[in-house]
């Protein structure tokens, strides 16, 4: 017999990105700490010298200060786990 899985979910079709890209994390998607909603200053708490806050189209994000605009993708962005 076999056994169930589920299927994962499928791709998006006609998400429109506001960013300049996808997947990366880039300087002019920085806000600063005044600018986050109060229900979300939970985890900012914590927020160590090398990290940031930016913000997509889903939401706010963690990030560090070195993953900006260097071309690569940014695993903090695109993972399901926001914090």
């Amino acid at each position: 017999m076999v056994k169930y899985r589920p299927k994962p979910k499928g791709h998006e079709a006609g998400n429109i990105v506001t960013t300049e890209s996808w997947f990366g994390s880039h300087a002019s998607m920085v806000v600063e700490l005044e600018e986050v909603e109060p229900s979300d200053e939970l985890y900012l708490a914590h927020l160590h010298h090398s990290e940031v806050v930016c913000k997509d189209d889903k939401g706010y994000y963690v990030t560090l200060k070195a993953s900006l605009d260097n071309g690569l993708a940014d695993p903090n962005r695109y993972s399901l786990r926001r914090e």
